[in-house]
């Protein structure tokens, strides 16, 4: 159990003490950043019914427009999680936070449809807001990971990765109401407001450490960037990220060209996919610190998801309801497994590096989440969405032999 030690109050002045039970605020200020962040890149995609048709968009440029939220993350997010171990989560999730929320306030003003806004001002647009709130990924988990104990960390960072599809499905079950009802200067407000709040909460609970946190023990060790099994997690990660915003990305447009339906259907779905996956990580992180079987839960959730999409593919001409059913199980599965690969790539890293290792999780995670919503178009171009999901089904298994083994996971 982690003891308490003289830390900066969060405000700057010093001396003010706090115990163990402070963790669990550092938890809660974790879980609102990112939260913030996943209402805006999860709902921002759902909404592509209304962007496609507001904006002027064919199917391309709209895949390309969404991407880049996921790119500008990409791009950035091992800078942030390199600056997170140099200058502390505090600043760095306040930089991000506040920058996120005044892009994104800017969009509101002045990159709408009503202002004129192209393709190309939404596309850079969102790829600096991906850029700017990815920030939240490697700062809050490192926050995380120097808070808690080993015996913890799982359940922990769990709950901070459950604030994904909590927060994205606040986002799914908002953003696409404000757009048919009032627009997109209400869809990018909404967002911007989250995060702002999210900066306040930061400022005010989150310390400012001139003493290492509770739980950060230990040397620094060797870069998790020039580490194998590091990269392993990482990239097993990214393909299981294909399946995920396949679903998240292409479900509205699925079941409205091919399936009629309106968009309340894949919200749903989407939810369904969300909290499902939400309350799976949380379940997975407390087990996996019981058990300490990380590597083999990521393991199974491949071979799962796959089938899962594998039968998706099969059922895309099935009745509605049978294809949604198996959709949404498959968004399920592959919304599950995020706090166990975090933790498993931040405990390899160590707590003094976790940040650097959050970071290129992020990186390759984020990758994924770009080249997913570029790639499914080209697919729908020479074939079909049974191809679409079929792909989904092939990434989610071919991430399985790239966990590491117990032996790989413990050598140096």
């Amino acid at each position: 159990m982690a003891t308490a030690t003289s830390i900066s109050a969060a405000g700057g002045s010093t001396g003010r003490r706090y115990g163990p039970r402070h963790r669990w605020i550092v938890l809660a200020v974790g879980v609102g950043a990112q939260g913030s962040f996943a209402a805006m890149f999860a709902g921002i995609p759902v909404t592509g019914i209304a962007m496609r048709a507001d904006y002027h968009l064919s199917i391309g440029q709209l895949g390309l427009a969404l991407a880049c939220l996921g790119l500008g993350v990409a791009v950035s997010d091992i800078v942030w999680g390199l600056l997170t171990d140099r200058y502390g989560d505090r600043r760095v999730l306040l930089i991000g936070l506040t920058s996120t929320g005044g892009l994104l306030a800017l969009m509101a003003a002045a990159v709408t449809p009503g202002d004129g806004a192209g393709v190309a001002a939404l596309a850079a647009c969102l790829l600096a807001a991906g850029a700017l709130g990815g920030s939240v990924n490697g700062a809050s988990g490192r926050a995380v990971m120097t808070w808690f104990a080993d015996g913890e960390r799982g359940l922990a960072m769990s709950i901070r990765q459950t604030a994904i599809p909590a927060g994205g499905s606040l986002g799914v079950a908002v953003l696409p109401w404000l757009a048919h009802s009032y627009g997109f200067r209400a869809v990018y407000a909404f967002p911007a407001v989250l995060c702002l709040i999210a900066a306040a909460a930061t400022w005010r609970w989150l310390p400012t450490s001139d003493a290492p946190p509770p739980a950060a023990t230990g040397d620094v060790g060797r870069s998790p960037l020039a580490r194998w099994d590091v990269w392993r997690v990482a990239l097993a990660s990214a393909l299981l990220t294909v399946p995920q915003f396949a679903v998240l990305s292409f479900t509205a447009i699925f079941l409205h060209d091919d399936k009629g339906q309106g968009a309340a259907l894949a919200g749903v779905t989407i939810l369904i996919a969300q909290i499902g996956g939400g309350a799976a990580r949380i379940w997975t992180g407390r087990r996996t610190d019981r058990r300490g079987n990380r590597g083999a839960y990521l393991r199974g959730i491949g071979a799962l998801t796959g089938v899962a999409m594998a039968a998706a593919a099969v059922l895309t001409q099935a009745p509605t309801p049978i294809t949604v059913a198996a959709l949404a199980l498959g968004g399920l599965l592959a919304n599950s497994w995020h706090g166990v690969a975090y933790t498993e790539i931040a405990a390899l890293a160590g707590p003094a590096r976790a940040g650097t290792a959050l970071g290129l999780e992020g990186t390759t995670v984020f990758g994924a989440a770009f080249l997913t919503p570029l790639l499914i178009p080209v697919v729908l171009t020479v074939a079909s969405w049974e191809a679409v999901w079929a792909l989904a089904a092939a990434a989610a298994l071919l991430a399985i032999p790239l966990v590491p083994r117990p032996r790989a996971v413990t050598a140096r």
